[in-house]
C-alpha cells in the first residue's frame, strides 16, 4: 500500500477513535477558505490598499486558473477511488467530486491566509502568525477529512506560493510602467486562450466502474472555465481601470464601509446564484461559467470602483 494512503488511513483511524468530534470543525475551516475568504481581495481593492488589492485579485484569479490547469493535466483520482479502505468524513464523496491533485481548498487558503501573512508581517505580526496557523490547519483539514492526499496539499501550497512570489516580483519590477502593464495584459489574454484550447483538446482517462464513469472530464472543465473567466475579467477590468478610471480609495469617506458591504453582497449573489442561473442556463457549463465569472471580476475591478467614487463624493457633498 502506498505511503500516502497509509497516512490517510492513520488519520481516519484517529478520526474514528475520537468519534468524529473534530470533523465539523475542520469542515468549517475548509468552507471558510473557499466561501468566505475569497471576498477579501475585493474588500482590500475597494477600500483598504489598492496596490495589495491588485495583488490579491491577481493571486486569486491566477491561482484558480493554475489549479484548474494542473487538475486537468494530472487527472488524479480521489483517495477513496484509489483505495476502497478510505472513507472520507461526512458527505465528501458527494461534495468533493472530480480530480484530486492539487487541492483547491489549499490553493485558496494559501492565497488568502498566505497573502495576508506576507502583507501584514511588518505591521501586525500577530495577524500574520494567526493566518499562518489558519493556513496550516486548513491544509491539514483536507488530509484529516480524507478528501486529499498529502501531495495534493503540498503541491497546492507550493505551486500557489511560487505563483504569488512571481506575481509580486513582476509587479515590483515593472512598477508604474503602463506600457509593460499593457504587455502583461495582452500576455494574460493569450494565456487564457492557450489554457482553454489545451483543456479541450487534451485526452482524459475514461475509466468506468459498474458501467459508471469515475470522473466526467467535461464536468471537471467547468471549474477551469470559471477560473479562466475570472482571470480574463481581471485582465480586461484592470486595463480599463488603469487607463480610464484611475480609481483612488476614498479614504475617510463615512459611507465607504456600507458601499463595500453592498459590493460584497453583489459579488456573493452573482458568484453563488445569479451568474450561473442566467448564463449557464443559456450557454451551458463551459462558456456560461466563463462569461459569468468574467463579468463578476470585470464588475469588481472596472465598474464598482466608479460607483464607489460617485457615491462617496455624493455623500460628502451632501454634508
Amino acid at each position: 500500500m502506498q505511503i500516502d494512503i497509509q497516512y490517510l488511513l492513520f488519520l481516519q483511524d484517529m478520526r474514528n477513535a475520537m468519534g468524529g468530534v473534530f470533523d465539523e470543525f475542520f469542515n468549517a475551516l475548509s468552507k471558510i477558505a473557499v466561501d468566505v475568504m475569497p471576498l477579501l481581495p475585493f474588500v482590500v481593492f475597494w477600500c483598504v490598499d489598492k496596490k495589495w488589492g491588485y495583488r490579491f485579485l491577481s493571486f486569486y484569479s491566477g491561482a484558480q486558473m493554475l489549479n484548474g490547469f494542473l487538475k486537468l493535466t494530472v487527472c488524479a483520482y480521489r483517495p477513496w477511488i484509489r483505495s476502497e479502505l478510505i472513507e472520507p468524513a461526512g458527505d465528501s464523496k458527494v461534495a468533493a467530486t472530480g480530480y484530486s491533485f492539487p487541492s483547491g481548498h489549499t490553493t485558496l487558503a494559501t492565497v488568502m491566509y498566505g497573502g495576508v501573512a506576507v502583507w501584514q508581517y511588518r505591521k501586525r505580526r500577530w495577524l500574520s502568525i494567526t493566518c499562518v496557523v489558519l493556513l496550516a490547519l486548513t491544509a491539514f483539514s483536507r488530509n484529516y477529512l480524507g478528501v486529499h492526499t498529502p501531495q495534493d496539499v503540498l503541491v497546492g501550497f507550493g505551486a500557489t506560493s511560487l505563483l504569488m512570489f512571481l506575481i509580486v516580483k513582476v509587479q515590483d519590477k515593472i512598477g508604474d510602467d503602463e506600457h509593460m502593464k499593457d504587455i502583461l495584459s495582452a500576455a494574460g489574454v493569450l494565456l487564457v486562450i492557450a489554457v482553454l484550447i489545451y483543456i479541450q483538446v487534451k485526452p482524459y482517462p475514461m475509466d468506468y466502474v459498474d458501467g459508471e464513469l469515475l470522473v466526467d472530464p467535461q464536468k471537471m472543465m467547468n471549474d477551469t472555465f470559471k477560473a479562466c473567466g475570472m482571470f480574463f475579467g481581471f485582465v480586461a477590468g484592470s486595463y480599463i481601470e488603469r487607463h480610464y478610471i484611475r480609481y483612488e480609495i476614498p479614504v475617510g469617506a463615512a459611507n465607504l464601509p456600507i458601499v463595500s458591504c453592498i459590493g460584497m453582497m453583489i459579488i456573493i449573489s452573482w458568484k453563488e446564484y445569479l451568474g450561473s442561473a442566467i448564463f449557464v442556463e443559456m450557454l451551458g457549463g463551459h462558456w456560461g461559467n466563463f462569461i459569468a465569472r468574467c463579468l463578476m471580476m470585470f464588475f469588481a475591478v472596472a465598474i464598482y470602483p466608479v460607483c464607489i467614487k460617485k457615491w462617496c463624493q455624493t455623500a460628502q457633498q451632501g454634508r
